[in-house]
């Protein structure tokens, strides 16, 4: 066995050789990984072979969403846990509201510092790591009497809860790109599952039990996630073995400043995901407020409404993969603007424009997010976790954004104004589409050309114009050659 504890062998036209025998010509030879971490041993089907690549299933697809979905929650669970939080460490609510920002400030951590390596290492491996972890820092989580220490776990569970953001670009490079859109897409959908169930769960866990039930069950689903993993994930090797942690750190710095596709990108994350903070955020005080006046327990299950949008992702992702990502996002962007105005007009007046608001902008924004990150990930195949952590992280910038300003709004404004400010962010997103067309190319930062075709071409239409060609060359050789014949026989 290797130094680096991962046993492997010598695979020589398909089968296990000997390497000291002289004899035996090797044809292709490689190294083949056969344990995780050096102890668990790979299933045989999910050993990486150059030679056999990958099939990226629809079961081995909806494990990713499954993953997304209760690997993020660990971010959502405590945000309705306050109260209980309070009681059980004898504290005041100042005191608890530390916690949120500390799990959120650990999971910006680990955008920047973690996921990143999925272009350094092998991805199978990070990810049952860090699934690991973050499965055995709940039980502490669950068990600790103690509030420093429950604040210091939640800092590290947030950092290691990085596990969707590592899978996007992991199934970004196993799924075909006539399919890439719609495999980023039901991710996406599990991970914003994963966001609005969490609240959901933990919300009526807790009303019937304690808080730490909550963390028991995470700890129960992170683990039923680390068997699905081992069991469904297959191995891939490490895309960027020349380069060091520094290297890949240096170059995502690079990328955020010199890449017009992932600025472009990522001023639209920005802005969406303001607007979905601020929606969802100031959906709670309208919904307490007049003229609904719902309990706490109906503005929670209204996140049921927000899962029908997330539901409808997949068949969005259809779409995309038929379009090419800059007319999707105008598409997704112009189907926000439409919902936006329905909320901005009657959200305060009907219950109908909410429902209708909740599942329309749910739908399109991660329609948007999605067509963007297509995008995002075309730019080098080899930089796709650096490329993706930029992105995400002005995700997570414009969560804080809509979260902190939309609520300032809405207190003193009102719902209308909340919403007109929802509008804006839209309108931003519209404007930072049009500075850069559908077909520019990679460096250049404003500007048009290329054309306006919608639909993008594949290999199919490419063969099929050159299969023409050679068909219409062939029949104007043929004509050249009648004719000469006949001026000859002539």
């Amino acid at each position: 066995m290797p130094p680096s504890a991962t046993e492997t062998t010598t695979v020589t036209n398909g089968s296990p050789q000997s390497s000291a025998s002289p004899q035996v010509e090797e044809v292709t030879a490689k190294l083949q990984y056969t344990r995780d971490f050096g102890i668990l041993p790979i299933p045989k089907r999910l050993r990486y072979d150059p030679d056999k690549p990958f099939h990226f299933s629809k079961v081995l697809n909806v494990s990713f969403g499954f993953a997304a979905t209760f690997t993020v929650a660990n971010l959502y669970y405590c945000q309705p846990l306050l109260v209980q939080f309070s009681k059980a460490f004898d504290v005041t609510y100042e005191q608890v509201s530390l916690i949120p920002t500390l799990i959120q400030a650990g999971y910006a951590t680990g955008l920047v510092l973690i996921t990143p390596m999925g272009d350094l290492v092998r991805r199978r491996q990070l990810i049952l790591l860090l699934v690991l972890l973050t499965t055995t820092l709940s039980v502490g989580l669950a068990v600790t009497s103690n509030l420093i220490v429950f604040e210091v776990l939640c800092y590290f569970v947030g950092m290691f809860t990085v596990v969707p953001q590592i899978m996007l670009p992991l199934a970004a490079d196993l799924a075909p790109p006539q399919h890439r859109a719609n495999a980023l897409m039901i991710v996406l959908s599990g991970l914003l599952f994963g966001v609005l169930i969490a609240r959901l769960l933990a919300g009526i866990i807790a009303e019937f039990s304690s808080f730490r039930v909550v963390y028991y069950f995470a700890i129960g689903v992170q683990s039923a996630v680390f068997l699905g993993i081992y069991l469904l994930i297959p191995d891939y090797e490490s895309k960027n073995p020349d380069l060091t942690y520094l290297d890949i750190l240096w170059t995502m710095a690079k990328y955020a400043v010199s890449e017009p596709t992932l600025i472009q990108g990522s001023m639209i994350n920005f802005a969406g995901s303001a607007t979905f903070a601020n929606f969802w955020v100031t959906l709670t005080f309208l919904l307490d407020g007049p003229p609904y006046h719902y309990s706490t327990l109906v503005i929670g299950l209204f996140a049921l409404v927000g899962m029908v949008g997330v539901a409808l992702g997949p068949f969005a992702g259809k779409v995309i993969d038929k379009l090419v990502p800059w007319w999707a996002a105008l598409f997704g962007t112009l189907g926000c603007l439409l919902f936006q105005a329905v909320q901005t007009g009657a959200g305060g007046i009907h219950i109908a424009a909410v429902v209708a608001s909740t599942i329309g902008l749910d739908t399109f924004r991660a329609t948007v997010q999605t067509s963007c990150a297509t995008a995002i990930f075309a730019i080098e195949p080899k930089a796709r976790a650096r490329l993706n952590a930029i992105y995400l992280l002005t995700f997570f910038l414009g969560q804080v954004m809509g979260t902190s300003v939309g609520t300032k709004v809405f207190v003193q404004y009102g719902w209308r104004w909340a919403a007109a400010l929802n509008m804006f962010l839209v309108g931003w997103q519209l404007f930072a589409l049009a500075i850069r067309g559908p077909h520019v190319s990679r460096h250049t930062w404003i500007g048009w050309e290329g054309g306006w075709r919608m639909f993008p071409v594949r290999e199919k239409d490419i063969k099929n114009t050159q299969d023409s060609e050679k068909a219409d060359s062939f029949k104007e050789r043929q004509l050249k050659d009648e004719s000469a014949g006949g001026k000859k026989d002539g």
